[in-house]
């Protein structure tokens, strides 16, 4: 059994509408889906889509997008179409004017069940012309922890309320009594109620501002436009794409491991062939299901695939028309980028979806190098839950939180620091001040994170450092949801590596901890303290090629310091007064030092690697040492080495760095 997801080609007619008229329609369109936004965004009661965890789409009577808005989260972008359909399908002939639907679940294309989409059909003149649609992702709907992150979940039964297609007002009234049944299975009643009614009058919105372009041009122009605007995209896009040259590439990116399975890389294969104004995507070679929630379904590993192919088209807008040129071929039912009900797949925006599209840029990165891009930072979320004992009450909360990372070197550029991640560029940094005013949780830092850039000739955007510490708790647990504390955000063309992720918590008066990059239902207490760094993007090309002055730079702005400017870059910086930012440039050291790297560094990654964790647990090397320097991977708690783990990473490193040195690097390596 396979899955493969296309859509229905266009004809090849002309378009119907005048230019100006179709201008005017197309951007109408657009208004339409960023007013719902800002409707959501003013009335919502969360503080999670608050700091812009939400989508919106307008699509037509079929449920093909017709338009996203300007600020959406990438990992819904490509899913929302499937869910307009998924509503058609399950109501058929019994959709009606005044009708309103949820819907959350991921094996139908949704993401995962935390983000519950409204649906609104729209009717004119009692003919359905198209759907609105809001996605929310709520902080918490139910499920076995809070937050509904379990990392032990195996099945989706333990991550919370599954929502089929569902009707909750009809023609005009409000169900109520399903509404209830809805929120009265999450952490958090109250939000999720008003949660729900702010995505409901998103969609009201919508469909007040497309009638009132139906009475001002008519609504066979408006659903002629509809059409148009996809035909447009779908043609604009096959030009460019007949303009690149014939092909097939390949890669393949890595969850950390499989718990069922033990250490040892999990890879998602990613193929991707050119023919013509075609793109196929191949993603058949992927690894069975993981026995934890960092599982996709075929709607997120498509909008995976979506999200990594527009970054190289980053021009053209985005609907239904763009997905006509792309074929996805998922490969068997149950593997990692293809999982089915009922599997675990809450996790998959750490998991499967930043590995598609990851693998998706650096395929790309080979056909238009110009836009190259190396590794990006994966989204991450740490979620506290329990009872709030400060003032009065204990009532329930849920801190629910992500940080910025870096994005990968590119061409001619830096990668961007303290970014959002590919998920979801939108989402907001959430303002501390809110989230100490809502949760029994005080940040404690949150800065840049020195050294966090992978090197490259030119360096990946660095990572943010995050702490905090809990005060007035009671009954609280900690779930972490991340990955990359071993398949490291990788450098492309020669770059090196990140640093792992991974969360330290250190209880009141005791020892800090390393938890790793997943776990839940930890219990937590008053004073108890935790810090977490998020990945920086990996480097494009041979960090010993990069300007020695612009690595000054990057120790002036400390996202170097001078230690790893000597040891990733060969850069001998003298510090002359840190104050002042005053520092030298040793040119005559330096040359030696890079001509020392380029002649041993391949033997580096030759050397036995129980060895080298030795000298780890020894002190006498550093976590970048062993991930830069000589491709080993450990538990990071224990100082354990990891030996299929490290044999993966090392050919990773073989492949994305050293095979793009200068051949006269391995040419002294070998001599020696």
């Amino acid at each position: 059994m396979t899955a493969t997801v296309t859509s229905t080609t266009a004809s090849d007619s002309t378009y119907q509408l005048d230019p100006v008229t179709l201008e005017v329609l197309k951007n109408s369109f657009t208004t339409i889906v960023d007013q719902m936004a800002e409707q959501i965004l003013r009335t919502c009661h969360s503080f999670v889509i608050f700091a812009r965890d939400f989508s919106s789409a307008l699509c037509d009577r079929d449920g093909n997008t017709v338009m996203q808005g300007s600020a959406d989260i990438a990992v819904h972008v490509g899913t929302l179409h499937f869910t307009a359909k998924a509503v058609i399908e399950a109501f058929a002939e019994d959709i009606n004017p005044g009708d309103v639907f949820a819907v959350n679940d991921p094996y139908l294309g949704g993401t995962h069940f935390s983000d519950v989409r409204i649906v609104r059909p729209i009717f004119a003149d009692d003919e359905l012309i198209g759907f609105s649609q809001s996605n929310g992702h709520w902080a918490d709907i139910g499920g076995s922890v809070p937050g509904s992150f379990d990392v032990n979940a195996k099945e989706h039964f333990g991550e919370g309320l599954r929502i089929p297609p569902l009707r909750i007002t009809h023609r005009g009234r409000h169900l109520a009594d399903v509404a209830r049944m809805i929120v009265s299975n999450t952490r958090a009643p109250e939000t999720a109620e008003g949660d729900l009614h702010a995505q409901m009058e998103a969609t009201r919105i919508a469909e007040v501002e497309l009638l009132r372009l139906v009475e001002k041009y008519g609504r066979e122009t408006v659903l002629i436009a509809m059409q148009d605007v996809q035909d447009y995209v779908e043609r604009l896009t096959r030009q460019r794409v007949a303009e690149l040259p014939d092909g097939t590439w390949e890669t393949t990116d890595y969850l950390d491991y499989d718990p069922a399975q033990g250490e040892g890389l999990v890879p998602v294969v990613v193929k991707m062939t050119i023919a013509g104004d075609r793109i196929s995507y191949d993603l058949s070679g992927s690894a069975a299901a993981v026995a934890t929630f960092l599982n996709g379904t075929f709607g997120s590993s498509f909008s995976g695939i979506v999200t990594g192919t527009k970054m190289f088209f980053p021009d053209i807008p985005l609907n239904s028309g763009f997905y006509r040129v792309i074929d996805v071929d998922l490969g068997p039912a149950g593997t990692v980028v293809n999982a089915v009900w009922p599997t675990a797949v809450t996790g998959f925006c750490s998991g499967s979806y930043g590995k598609v599209a990851n693998a998706t840029f650096e395929l790309w990165s080979n056909v238009q190098p110009e836009r190259a891009m190396a590794c990006c930072t994966d989204i991450e979320y740490l979620l506290v839950g329990g009872r709030d004992t400060r003032g009065d009450g204990m009532g329930i909360f849920m801190w629910y939180d992500w940080m910025v990372g870096g994005w990968g070197g590119r061409n001619g550029k830096d990668g961007a620091s303290a970014t959002s991640a590919v998920f979801g560029v939108g989402e907001a940094v959430q303002p501390l001040e809110g989230q100490e005013r809502l949760s029994p949780v005080v940040t404690t830092e949150h800065r840049i994170a020195t050294d966090s850039g992978g090197p490259g000739e030119f360096r990946g955007g660095c990572g943010v450092r995050k702490g905090g510490t809990l005060t007035g708790v009671a009954n609280t647990v900690m779930s972490y949801c991340c990955d990359r504390a071993r398949s490291i955000t990788w450098g492309i063309q020669g770059g090196l590596p990140s640093v792992p992720h991974g969360l330290w918590l250190t209880p009141a008066g005791g020892e800090a901890t390393y938890m790793g990059a997943i776990f839940s239902n930890v219990s937590v207490s008053e004073g108890d303290m935790f810090t977490r760094p998020s990945a920086g993007g990996g480097g494009l090309g041979d960090p010993l090629d990069r300007d020695p002055a612009l690595v000054i730079e990057d120790v002036i702005d400390e996202y170097v310091s001078v230690e790893r400017a000597l040891t990733d870059y060969g850069v001998v910086v003298i510090e002359i007064d840190r104050d002042l930012d005053v520092f030298r440039l040793d040119e005559e050291a330096t040359r030696v030092q890079r001509e020392r790297i380029r002649r041993e560094r391949v033997g580096w990654l030759a050397e036995a690697p129980e060895g080298i964790a030795e000298r780890f647990r020894a002190g006498e090397l550093d976590t970048l040492d062993l991930v830069r320097q000589y491709g080993v991977i450990l538990d990071w708690g224990t100082g354990e080495l990891l030996p299929e783990t490290t044999k993966e990473y090392r050919g990773m490193l073989q492949r994305r760095a050293v095979d793009h040195w200068k051949s006269s690097t391995r040419e002294a390596a070998v001599a020696r």
